[in-house]
């Protein structure tokens, strides 16, 4: 049941969340559950809760607290300054810029 390691199968036995809660849920969030659906979703629950005991029992004392499950690094470039490329560069290729400005189709009426 689940997609826990074997030696913690014995834990799933456990009840965390029952069918009446799950119905409860479910009509706080105006969701109308079927009898088969309310019992998958107990049980997927139960697996979900049942699996947060067990990491909660790590000892993650002296673990830096991550964002990403990978460490991730800024891509970016250096923000430096740089001299414009300039308006009449910008608008060489445009086929309608004039007075510095791109010129384009009105979208609006």
């Amino acid at each position: 049941m689940g997609f826990c390691p074997s030696p913690y199968r014995q834990e799933y036995t456990a009840v965390k969340i029952t069918k009446k809660e799950v119905r409860h849920v479910a009509h706080l969030a105006r969701l109308d559950f079927s009898e088969d659906e309310e019992r998958k979703f107990t049980s997927q629950l139960n697996t979900i809760l049942t699996y947060m005991d067990i990491l909660s029992r790590v000892d993650t004392a002296g673990i830096k607290p991550m964002t990403h499950a990978i460490s991730l690094d800024n891509v970016f470039r250096d923000d430096t300054e740089k001299k414009s490329t300039g308006a009449e560069i910008a608008l060489a290729g445009a086929p309608d810029g004039n007075m510095g400005l791109f010129g384009v189709p009105k979208v609006i009426e």
